[in-house]
C-alpha cells in the first residue's frame, strides 16, 4: 500500500525511488520526488524520535511499605526481621499452590 503525498501540485508515491542521490538528479520532476523523500523521511525521523522521548525517563522508585515509626533501633530492627521472616513465608505458601 502506497500513499501519496502532493507536492507543488505533483503527487509522490512514499516509497523510495532508485535515484535519490543530489548528483543523479537532473531534472525538476526528481528534484521534487527529492524533496518528497526527504519530507517522508523526516516525518518518520520525527515520529520515532517523539516516541522514544516519550518512553524514556526515570523510574518510579517503589517503596515497600509506609515508613517504620519505631522509638529505637532495636525496635526498628525487630519490625524488620518481622517482615522479612513474613515475606518469606508468604512466598512459601505461594510456592506450594
Amino acid at each position: 500500500m502506497v500513499v501519496y503525498y502532493e507536492i507543488a501540485g505533483r503527487k509522490f508515491g512514499s516509497h523510495v525511488p532508485r535515484t535519490t542521490t543530489m548528483e543523479t538528479a537532473s531534472s525538476m520532476g526528481t528534484w521534487l520526488t527529492l524533496i518528497a523523500i526527504q519530507l517522508a523521511m523526516a516525518t518518520l525521523g520525527t515520529t520515532f524520535l517523539g516516541a522514544f522521548a516519550a518512553m524514556g525517563g526515570s523510574k518510579a522508585s517503589q517503596q515497600s511499605g509506609p515508613p517504620i515509626n519505631a522509638t529505637s533501633k532495636d525496635e526498628e530492627k525487630f519490625i524488620q526481621e518481622f517482615m522479612q521472616n513474613a515475606e518469606a513465608e508468604e512466598k512459601k505458601e505461594k510456592a506450594k499452590h
